[in-house]
């Protein structure tokens, strides 16, 4: 054979396996193709779930621990009444005394046996005080009866002992809460303060693995599924207390699926991170247990300040049952609005206890047979005295943020007695009532002041009729002319003035006319319309009369007058023209208040406040409010005026006041009325009090009002409700008193006709002797040397 044919039978057969070789490749490849493309597809699904999943988790993670280890709730400030101390002596009705455990809460029973009740039996009260933390310490609960006898505590002693207790301070009543802007109502509890049986009971109804998962319970999910199947409705809930958590605290109540992912990741990631005590902690203070209006209660410790006005961990086992129950659903149980439904529900729960060993089943029985408990209203966090709480905004807010007042939780101490704002109210509603059944305008306005003169506390302050209505606040905010109220400082400075005026100085009620800054002439009348010549001091203040008034402040000086105001607390402008003398300058009822302190305190000028302290929620002060004194320099003068001002309601304008408060203790006043009848303004005080009120229509249309028909009344109707102690009239260095003349202006004694005992600054009193004082000093000399006579013989 050739080497050719062989060479081209060789390069068949390599073409031949080649030609197989293909054939086997082409038809392994499809096999080949479909795995790698299986295998790309895993990968690239891998790819996507970690790219899109693991940022998703990654950012879950990071939301997580962000908020949750940096969680700050906001809270809303806590505003307190001041606290009622007791001690013997005190001025105190029943009346009153009911008015302020009210107003704190207190529940009146049969036989006080829980913090926060007491019973009355007569004139004696048996009280179980609470505890509550103050700025200078913890003050524990306590039990104590007091007596009381003509209007003053008589006996105040501790249970089955004979030794009387000097002092007693009731906890606060709170008044308002300032809440943050998403109207979340909370008080925060550590772990460390939750009764045991809450945690336990908590997790007995609620999630009875918390212990041992990791977030979530598949075991209970399933169990919850098969009871609800068995049902045919939901009746089990298969959420963990971790996924409730995350729910209320990271998540919407929205039912989709992505959220339920959400939830079951948070959950997981929340119990990776941290303590189940923790948790545990958080969920207590969150998770939503009620509504008072537009606030919802969060938390198991306002739950408990919410529906039994108690402190958590002074609740009873039944109390606690009642708020495990209610986590199941806070609307559908309201044991206010579903007794019946929070009555089972809780009996349920406690059943649970008695289940799972937390409590016995005599414990249990004995804990059913209790009603509910709940107080008939929250007392806790609603505004209750919407005007006085604006003054505490106003004195608060060169100090604080408005947001920090509602996010901080801070405890705001005020100086609100709630039984005179009770009074206070009363006095306006009823008061304003009657003045329109007597025939003035229906929709005449009022507003009132209290304050404690000694230290310059606002105790109550109304602003509307309508007491509970916000708006606007008269008693801040309404500028009226002021009238006659103002007239006895000008008389305050001529008594300064000693070697010029005294109270029986002599001046002139004669017809005035004034030329004024735009050349018109100004003639002031009196108020009915009659002269009445020389007229001295005393009976020109008394008699209000403008004339007099008039001449007596154009010789001292519409500047001093004006001086004097801003030195008493008055920062608004007055205009320095001759109508000021008379009152034509306006000022707002608390400005007045300030101006009458002063005097009301004997000369010392302190600055009204409504707050005392603010501490944070923990109890640390942040700012105390003290007393600042500011002693008048001529302490003699106001002594003086203060007489002159007992007088007024005595014998002058306001001298049916006696009648109206149906006693004849001495009061010191001033009525005021403006022009044409519009404005009614009345401020007396008594030692301890002093008060401002006023009348009138909000559009200052002529009313019909003079000081003495309506804002008298008024004033009159909040005294005959208080204790009234009678003003001093002791006079300080530089002031005494003396027998005198007041016809002649002249020295006098006791036993002469007509002779009165007046005050007097030091070198103002008379320098001349009545006819009567020089026949018995004559008459005592003669007897003298008489005596010396007969004693030599």
């Amino acid at each position: 054979m050739s080497r050719k044919s062989v060479s081209k039978k060789t390069s068949r057969k390599t073409a031949t396996r080649q030609s197989n070789a293909r054939r086997r490749k082409t038809v392994r490849k499809p096999a080949r193709t479909l795995r790698s493309r299986l295998i790309r597809l895993v990968f690239l699904g891998a790819g996507l779930f970690l790219g899109l999943t693991l940022p998703w988790v990654l950012w879950l993670n990071l939301k997580v621990t962000s908020e949750f280890e940096g969680r700050k709730w906001d809270l809303p400030s806590r505003v307190y009444a001041r606290p009622l101390s007791l001690y013997g002596g005190l001025a105190l009705t029943s009346g009153a005394l009911e008015s302020e455990l009210r107003a704190a809460a207190y529940r009146k029973v049969a036989s006080p046996s829980q913090d926060g009740s007491y019973t009355v039996k007569g004139k004696r009260f048996e009280i179980i005080r609470r505890g509550f933390r103050f700025g200078d310490g913890e003050q524990q609960s306590l039990k104590f009866s007091l007596e009381l006898s003509g209007g003053r505590v008589t006996r105040l002693r501790a249970p089955h002992s004979s030794a009387a207790l000097d002092l007693v301070r009731l906890d606060p009543a709170e008044i308002a809460s300032i809440y943050p802007l998403q109207n979340e109502d909370r008080t925060l509890v550590s772990i460390n303060e939750v009764p045991e049986l809450l945690i336990t009971g908590l997790q007995a109804v609620e999630d009875r693995h918390f212990k041992h998962h990791h977030g979530i319970d598949p075991l209970g999910i399933i169990r919850a599924l098969l009871a609800d199947i068995r049902a045919g409705k939901a009746v089990q809930g298969g959420s963990t207390l971790t996924q409730q958590l995350v729910k209320n605290y990271f998540l919407s109540n929205e039912r989709t699926l992505p959220r339920k992912i959400n939830e079951v990741l948070m959950s997981l990631l929340l119990e990776w991170h941290y303590q189940k005590s923790e948790i545990l902690e958080a969920y207590l203070n969150e998770i939503y247990l009620g509504q008072q209006g537009n606030h919802s209660i969060h938390g198991f410790g306002r739950a408990s300040e919410f529906y039994f006005n108690q402190a958590l961990e002074r609740l009873e086992p039944q109390q606690v049952a009642l708020l495990v129950g209610m986590v199941r659903g806070a609307s559908w149980y309201n044991p206010r609005r579903n007794p019946e439904r929070a009555l089972a529900r809780r009996n349920k729960v406690l059943d649970i206890f008695t289940e799972t060993g937390l409590l016995s089943e005599a414990e249990s029985s004995q804990m059913k047979s209790r009603p509910l408990g709940v107080t008939p209203s929250p007392e806790t966090g609603r505004s209750h005295y919407p005007a006085f709480l604006d003054l505490v905004r106003e004195q608060l807010r060169s100090h604080y943020r408005e947001s920090d007042l509602m996010s901080e939780g801070l405890r705001i101490f005020t100086t609100l007695a709630p039984s005179d704002q009770a009074a206070a109210e009363h006095a306006i509603e009823k008061g304003l009532q009657d003045l329109s059944e007597r025939g003035l305008p229906h929709e005449l306005q009022g507003a009132l002041v209290l304050v404690d003169a000694g230290s310059g506390e606002v105790r109550a302050l109304v602003g509307d009729r309508d007491t509970s209505r916000k708006g606007f606040n008269r008693a801040l905010h309404a500028r009226r002319q002021v009238g006659s109220v103002i007239k006895p400082l000008v008389y305050l400075l001529a008594l300064e003035h000693g070697d010029s005026y005294n109270l029986l100085t002599r001046i002139s009620d004669q017809p005035v006319t004034l030329r004024q800054a735009d050349g018109s002439s100004w003639s002031p009348q009196n108020y009915d319309h009659k002269s009445h010549g020389q007229v001295s001091l005393l009976e020109a203040l008394i008699r209000s009369y403008n004339q007099a008034t008039v001449r007596l402040g154009m010789n001292i000086g519409v500047a001093h007058l004006i001086s004097k105001l801003q030195q008493l607390g008055v920062k608004a402008e007055i205009g320095a023209v001759p109508s000021t003398l008379l009152g034509a300058l306006e000022m707002t009822p608390l400005e007045v208040a300030q101006v009458y302190q002063s005097l009301a305190a004997g000369g010392f000028s302190i600055p009204l406040r409504a707050v005392t302290s603010v501490q944070t929620a923990s109890g640390e002060t942040l700012n105390h409010y003290g007393l600042r004194l500011l002693p008048l320099e001529r302490r003699d003068a106001v002594a003086v005026l203060n007489y002159a001002l007992t007088r007024v309601v005595a014998d002058g304008t306001a001298r049916g006041l006696p009648g109206l408060l149906g006693s004849e203790v001495t009061v010191a006043g001033k009525t005021g009325t403006t022009n044409e009848r519009r404005d009614s303004w009345f401020v007396g005080y008594t030692r301890n009090r002093v008060a401002v009120a006023w009348v009138g229509l909000d559009d200052n249309r002529p009313a019909g009002v003079t000081g003495s028909n309506a804002a008298m009344r008024v004033w009159a109707r909040l005294f005959r409700s208080l204790p009234l102690e009678p003003v001093s009239l002791d006079m300080p260095d530089g002031a005494y008193w003396m027998w005198v003349d007041p016809e002649s202006n002249t020295l006098s004694d006791a036993s002469c006709r007509g002779a009165v005992q007046m005050p007097f600054v030091a070198g103002s009193e008379p320098d001349t002797e009545s006819a009567c004082l020089v026949r018995l000093e004559r008459k005592e000399k003669k007897s003298f040397w008489r005596k010396w006579f007969d004693k030599s013989n």
